[in-house]
């Protein structure tokens, strides 16, 4: 916005100077200079934690409460849940089910069940939140959680799709308690192969709630409780992983920033989150529930009418960005072979297995994603490059996500025999659901920015070591590499040459000395100025 708006002072709302605020446009009058408007929401102190959170949420069009009628219609709500209800459900209570989370999780959107067959196999049920039980489609929930489309997760707050009463409580698979479910329960053989599926509605009582650490505890020390369903899950696990990027999966493993911050949400510290078993064993259990259940629709409607249904999608990626990329890969020793998709991919798996724990990694790992397709809800396409997936969906968090929510909803009639719903609608509704993704990303990603802003506040003359993590035609930018801080060196500040982007080779270069800066290289910076408000951070070259 180009100027300034002029607030009468009976349109202030109670902002003070030196506020965030946001304000809308009510009157334009021809011959002024200036648009007239009102204050409607009061975020804060200018670099006040709330303040500049809330800011954040708005700056890419995030709602900061919900209305009035969504939290009342969720109060509603009843509670219990009728003997009734209960007698149209596969009952799951008397199974073994637990669910592992983040420690500081509150939503619990999935639980996992464990049994052993008579013949030997194991049956594991993927037991997720029935949130479309609870938000009948049409009502006010429904519409505030399908405009919202993801929860939004900031670096201190998480931004709930569904009022907390929902999110926290109705929905949220906590431990003792009977919750309503929609499960995927598979009898799977030692080998991880799916022997019989069944898909449906169920309730559930979870016995225990792991965290993440829990669980890697029991784990690595094959002891503690629930030991030997845990082991059991992690050998299966293991073989579904493996099997995965034997088809050509890809495995990404990127850097995780986690900001360590005090009462006032000022951070004082970084690290980076690591993924472990226990991680990756709930992940692999909601990767074949994803999968199968867009595998069954798919093939349900096979020869048939065609089902409409939303599936995620991936793209193979594009044939001149994986070029370059293994381009610029070669000037570190690693080598990608694009013979064919699975050996690109096999390649690409190498090299992430390589690359673990180098200095070099972020910088390899973000170009390798970038110079793939991005992730998309569609109705057209159900294939998955990344994953290998010929069939792809999200059906395990309704809680944060709405097509998970729209997804349980096909099933449902499919299942009933339902006649298939109009694709055009689905794929509106698929579209906006990506894009509400996308701004979900940059809203997390400029949150991350702004603590590491703040972070590096108090270090301004500091010196660090550094990686070239990104270039432009103004500047490079570099990631100091002790805490992941990221932060842009201006051309125009490099003072011994006249400096120009090689787009092509990833790196600027001297027009007189044909000094080169690459991406990747490793530099020593210092920082120089810190801007809040802009979340930037300004370092200048030492060498």
């Amino acid at each position: 916005m180009l100027h300034d708006i002029f607030i009468p002072l009976d349109g202030l709302n109670g902002a003070k100077d030196g506020y965030k605020a946001v304000a809308k446009i009510v009157d334009w009058p021809e011959e002024a200079k200036n648009p007239i408007g009102e204050i409607t929401h009061v975020l804060g102190k200018q670099g006040d934690n709330n303040a500049e959170m809330n800011a954040i949420l708005a700056d890419y069009g995030f709602p900061l409460a919900f209305p009035d009628s969504v939290e009342k219609e969720a109060e509603a709500i009843e509670e219990k849940i009728s003997a009734e209800e209960i007698s149209k459900r596969k009952d799951f209570r008397n199974v073994l089910t637990f669910t592992i989370d983040p420690a500081d999780a509150k939503d619990f959107d999935d639980a996992i069940s464990f049994r052993k067959l008579a013949n030997g196999n194991t049956e594991v049920g993927v037991h997720i939140a029935d949130v479309s039980y609870y938000v009948e489609k049409g009502s006010a929930l429904d519409k505030e959680a399908f405009e919202r489309g993801t929860s939004v997760y900031l670096v201190d707050r998480v931004i709930p799709m569904l009022p907390e009463r929902l999110s926290n409580g109705l929905c949220s698979l906590r431990p003792n308690e009977d919750k309503l479910c929609y499960s995927a329960v598979f009898e799977l053989d030692d080998e991880a192969n799916v022997i019989e599926q069944w898909f449906g509605r169920t309730i559930i009582h979870s016995d225990t709630r792991f965290s993440y650490e829990d669980a890697q505890e029991i784990l690595e020390n094959k002891t503690g409780k629930h030991s030997e369903e845990l082991l059991k899950l992690n050998a299966l696990a293991y073989k579904l992983r493996d099997r995965k990027f034997k088809h050509g999966a890809i495995s990404f493993e990127s850097v995780e920033i986690k900001f360590r911050l005090d009462e006032q949400g000022k951070p004082t510290g970084v690290y980076v989150k690591e993924r472990k078993d226990a991680h990756k064993l709930i992940e692999d259990f909601m990767l074949l529930a994803n999968k199968k259940v867009a595998e069954f629709i798919a093939k349900k409607g096979k020869g048939k009418q065609k089902l409409t249904f939303v599936y995620r999608a991936h793209d193979s990626p594009k044939e001149d960005a994986l070029l370059s990329f293994s381009q610029f890969a070669s000037k570190f020793g690693y080598k990608i072979d694009m013979s064919s998709g699975r050996e690109t991919a096999r390649s690409l798996n190498y090299l992430m297995a390589d690359v673990e724990g180098k200095k070099e990694q972020n910088v390899l790992t973000q170009l390798a994603i970038r110079s793939m397709a991005k992730a998309i809800y569609t109705t057209k396409k159900h294939s998955h490059y990344g994953l290998a997936f010929d069939y792809y969906t999200h059906f395990t968090s309704p809680i944060r996500r709405y097509p998970d929510v729209m997804v349980h909803r096909l099933l449902d009639l499919y299942l009933a025999g339902g006649k298939s719903v109009n694709e055009e609608e689905y794929e509106k509704l698929s579209m906006h659901a990506s894009q509400m993704e996308k701004k979900a990303a940059d809203a997390e990603r400029a949150s991350v920015k702004y603590k590491q802003a703040e972070f590096l506040q108090n270090n301004i003359g500091e010196e660090f070591n550094g990686i070239i993590s990104g270039l432009t035609e103004w500047g490079m930018y570099v990631e100091i590499i002790e805490n992941k801080c990221e932060g842009m060196i201006r051309l125009r500040d490099l003072n011994d040459d006249f400096y120009v982007l090689d787009e092509k080779n990833y790196c600027i270069i001297g027009q007189r000395r044909k000094k080169k800066y690459q991406l990747g290289d490793e530099v020593k910076i210092m920082v120089k100025k810190v801007d809040l408000s802009k979340r930037q951070i300004d370092f200048t070259l030492v060498r």
